[in-house]
């Protein structure tokens, strides 16, 4: 661990939440040059202590010291005047405007009477040089990637002078490839003098990037370490309080007829451009079957078109031998798929409903749930109350909004809804994104289950791990096209990457003999 002094400095930071201890006598010390990563399952205080640090929260108890004085950072302006900048896991950017305009925003620099947004993109050009970020300062924030607008958020803390970045779960929306970037970029930060929070619970990635590491279980700091002494089993033990296995433990897959058979369909994005180009594959009982790619190849648009919630413009999309496309949501749902979307803000809750409301949001007009038209809310929140008990779903109560919980807790609760309709298909998109070790053995033990009992899993994932130990078969998508079909103990990363590249699987498998 580095000898500098530290540039912040958190003594017994407390704070408390109705019903909870969110921090509870937290100490930690950043110092110069390092990165210090933040490790803890969803719902451990991680986020609340930055907040505390950004100025969004204040602390009950406890002080913070800046630069060896102890300051009141009572606003995220206090936090800039500090030189302390927040890179937010959920981007806080204007959509119509550009770049430039979105790093400026609020501190425009005026020539007599106007922005002056020349010199403006001029200093947002040098300083993206500078660190390597590569960003256009005249690009509108709609038309660039998700990583691309994360570099946005990066800049915008520089621009206002920061030398210590926070990270919220930097990572959580990135591929592959961006995440490499993403490192890079940090190391780049390092080396100009910068010093840099991360929180994560991504083991590999603070393996790679960190020199120390905190870790924090229910609102309390078990250990700081340094990275170089650590190990990601360590950690992950260390951060749930039990063994845990990176392994995803089952038994051989004994498939049976298809449930899901696509075939041919084609369908539009939001542009009006192609995305599915006469996409075709099948799903059986008893399998889960791995949908690999890099994303933007059509993935979205094929879990939209699957549960009717996109217009196709040709193909046919089968259930159980029942034709299903272009039926409505609720039909398709009623026909036997259930959905755990992507993104579980947007499409798998209604953030400001109970837990309790959100339970039924599928099924609230079936007899048990509503009598003559009105809602039967006893019988809601005792079908609530056993869910949340039988997924270990952690919140204060079935009446606390989805809002106030944790990310890995508002998927629990997703998968305990769609699972309870007992579907014959359970389509799963990114299942684990933004959770903790914990959380994604939770998810990978519910999907095996599923398949156990002979339903068909449909698993859409970025993540290559996930795909290659969780599937029993593998289908890899190329714009807008199944490019191939692998078994997990027949390939390996590099022939998946190949496919996900573009490549077919016999110049793959040519390629691999020519070796």
């Amino acid at each position: 661990m580095s000898t500098a002094a530290p540039v912040v400095e958190l003594s017994h930071i407390t704070k408390r939440f109705p019903g909870i201890v969110a921090n509870d006598s937290i100490s930690l010390q950043l110092r110069k040059g390092e990165i210090h990563a933040l490790l803890g399952e969803n719902g451990a205080g991680k986020s609340t202590l930055m907040n505390i640090l950004f100025g969004l929260y204040q602390p009950d108890e406890g002080t913070i010291k800046v630069q060896g004085k102890e300051v009141r950072i009572d606003s995220p302006n206090r936090a800039i005047e500090l030189g302390i900048g927040m890179v937010h896991q959920h981007f806080k950017l204007v959509q119509p405007f550009t770049v430039t305009e979105n790093i400026v925003l609020g501190m425009e620099p005026k020539k007599g009477m106007r922005v002056d947004y020349r010199t403006a993109q001029e200093k947002v050009g040098r300083l993206s040089e500078q660190y390597g970020l590569k960003v256009d300062p005249k690009a509108k924030i709609e038309d660039i990637s998700v990583g691309m607008q994360q570099r946005v958020e990066i800049l915008k803390t520089l621009y206002r002078g920061a030398d210590i970045l926070i990270f919220d779960e930097p990572t959580a929306v990135l591929t592959p490839l961006e995440i490499s970037e993403l490192i890079e970029i940090m190391r780049n930060l390092v080396k100009e003098g910068k010093s840099i929070i991360l929180i994560t619970h991504k083991l590999k990635e603070i393996m790679e990037i960190a020199d120390t590491v905190t870790i924090i279980r229910r609102g309390k700091v078990i250990d700081t370490l340094a990275c170089a002494s650590a190990n990601p089993q360590i950690l992950a033990e260390k951060m749930v309080g039990r063994d845990v296995s990176f392994k995803v433990d089952k038994k051989e897959a004994k498939p049976e007829a298809p449930v899901l058979q696509v075939r041919e369909l084609t369908a539009r994005n939001q542009q009006g451009l192609a995305a599915l180009k006469g996409l075709s594959f099948e799903v059986r009982a008893g399998e889960i079957l791995g949908i690999a790619g890099v994303d933007g190849n059509g993935q979205s648009e094929l879990i939209e078109a699957l549960t009717g919630l996109r217009p196709v413009d040709g193909g046919q999309v089968l259930l159980e031998g029942k034709d299903i496309t272009g039926l409505s949501a609720r039909t398709i749902s009623e026909a036997g798929l259930s959905h755990i979307p992507e993104d579980r803000h947007k499409h798998g809750l209604v953030l400001d409903f109970t837990m309790s409301e959100n339970m039924v949001l599928e099924t609230y007009f079936h007899p048990e749930f509503n009598r003559s038209g009105l809602l039967d809310y006893k019988a809601i929140d005792k079908h609530a109350e056993a869910l949340i008990q039988k997924f270990d779903v952690r919140t204060p109560s079935i009446y606390n909004k989805a809002r106030s919980l944790s990310g890995g807790n508002q998927q629990k609760a997703i998968i305990a809804r769609e699972i309870h309709k007992n579907p014959s298909l359970l389509i799963a998109a990114q299942p684990t994104r933004g959770l903790d070790v914990g959380a994604i053995e939770f998810v990978h033990r519910q999907l095996i289950e599923q398949r156990d009992k002979g339903k068909a899993v449909l698993l859409i994932s970025f993540e290559l791990d996930e795909i290659m130990n969780v599937s029993d078969r593998i289908a890899v998508i190329y714009e807008g096209r199944i490019v191939g079909e692998v078994l997990p103990g027949e390939t390996n990363d590099q022939e998946i990457g190949l496919l996900m590249a573009g490549s077919s699987v016999n110049s793959v498998k040519k390629g691999a003999t020519h070796e």
